[in-house]
């Protein structure tokens, strides 16, 4: 049963009692991310995250970790987009000593300067990895011309520059205005007691200030067509191509996740068939749809050799059109949805997952979380809505897209290709 509580502070609880295990997962999901980040903060909301984990009033980070490795409790965090959560799974004799963990680390941390410096050079090690990664360099090259102009163009690290110019004081300042009552969602799933979990919640956030709840600032997407070419020294190409999608939590979006796995979310779908399956043209070839509030996008990947990219790019371009024209069949259709219905019931079996559902639904889209509902507005999607999506995906207002690799002969060439396809099928302004 899911149940939400107001705190008398004001900060939300969403709870779902779990009669089966043993566990219990907290999350305190805070409306702190990129998209609220001036060009000056850029990376402060992940910089904060590492940096509570680094000592409070009473613990240090030996003693953070030493205290949770004691009773088996994985204590954790991440910074997206549009949020950042704190999160710790336990087993459910052990729920106090999670949530004061949880509490301290998000009220009571002193942001020492020496430690500042020390994870400065973490988060600036963080920051070279991507760069070690061609994937994760063309995803983001995309995103950022796909979303250019809109705060969605941030990048969740920061800059090099932005995170050694971050201040004590900046943290603090940045926390008074987003760490507060209105913008914060504290999710409770598993094995507890709902009254001791109410009273010890109450103890342990009810400090937290009240301040007027942040919204996600609008989203406009600016028409046209653009692109990122990146010269690396690597092996292989990387390729993605980004559309606008559906924005977070609408019908649209579940009828482009199920056209996304029969294109190319599965071993069965199209681009993964046609392009690893039948050719042997790449070993990564795959899309997927990606959700904010108020905004989306859909991208299409493949990872080739440079003498492949053009015969790779063509085919996947081939397909898209040919989604677009003809549609897809009644089994490509059934075996998508049940894919995307199955993969989604799965993902589901955890605590940790049930927390995550409850967090992000309510701070997001601020509303209660429904499994059910959500399995129905799957199971919903018809045929008809899946090729009305493709239609409109692919007319798009715009589009982006991303090279990585050599380039050495194929780079104008791939460049080339992607724009013509944008000229015969974008909305021209």
């Amino acid at each position: 049963m899911i149940e939400q509580i107001v705190l008398k502070n004001g900060i939300r609880v969403m709870t779902e009692h779990m009669t089966s295990v043993r566990s219990v997962a907290i999350g305190v999901w805070v409306n702190a991310g990129s998209v609220f980040e001036t060009d000056a903060e850029a990376g402060i909301s992940h910089f904060i995250e590492h940096m509570l984990f680094k000592g409070t009033k009473t613990r240090s980070a030996a003693d953070i970790a030493a205290e949770m490795d004691a009773i088996g409790a994985n204590l954790n965090a991440f910074t997206a987009k549009e949020c950042t959560c704190f999160h710790v799974k336990a087993l459910d004799e052990d729920l106090e000593k999670a949530i004061d963990m949880l509490s301290d680390l998000v009220l009571e941390s002193t942001f020492d300067p020496e430690q500042m410096a020390r994870e400065k050079g973490v988060v600036l090690e963080e920051i070279a990895m991507t760069e070690d990664s061609p994937e994760d360099i063309v995803f983001d090259r995309a995103s950022e011309q796909l979303f250019r102009g809109t705060p969605i163009e941030s990048e969740i690290l920061g800059t090099e520059q932005t995170v050694k110019n971050l201040s004590r004081d900046d943290l603090i300042r940045y926390m008074q205005k987003h760490y507060t009552a209105e913008n914060i969602v504290i999710a409770v799933a598993g094995s507890f007691d709902r009254d001791a979990l109410i009273a010890l919640l109450e103890r342990s956030f009810g400090g937290v200030l009240h301040s007027e709840r942040h919204n996600t600032p609008s989203v406009t997407l600016q028409p046209g067509f653009r692109t990122a070419m990146v010269k690396k020294d690597v092996e292989q190409i990387n390729l993605c191509l980004a559309l606008p999608g559906a924005a977070l939590g609408t019908d649209a979006y579940f009828a482009q996740a199920v056209l996304s796995n029969a294109l190319g979310g599965s071993m069965s779908s199209r681009l993964f068939q046609k392009i690893r399956e039948e050719r042997g043209l790449a070993y990564s070839v795959y899309s997927y749809p990606m959700a904010y509030r108020g905004a989306g996008s859909i991208c299409f990947y493949a990872g080739c050799t440079e003498g492949q990219a053009e015969e790779v790019l063509s085919l996947m371009l081939r397909e898209i059109d040919d989604v677009k024209a003809n549609g897809i069949s009644e089994a490509e259709f059934l075996r998508a949805r049940q894919q995307l219905k199955g993969s989604y019931v799965l993902g589901m079996e955890s605590t940790m997952a049930h927390m995550s559902a409850l967090g992000k639904t309510a701070l997001l889209l601020e509303k209660e979380y429904d499994l059910e509902a959500t399995l129905n507005r799957i199971e919903c999607v018809t045929i008809e809505a899946v090729e009305s999506a493709a239609k409109n995906l692919f007319t798009p207002v715009c589009a982006a897209f991303s090279a990585v690799g050599r380039l050495d002969g194929a780079g104008d060439t791939l460049k080339t290709a992607a724009e013509e396809w944008w000229k015969r099928n974008g909305r021209q302004a």
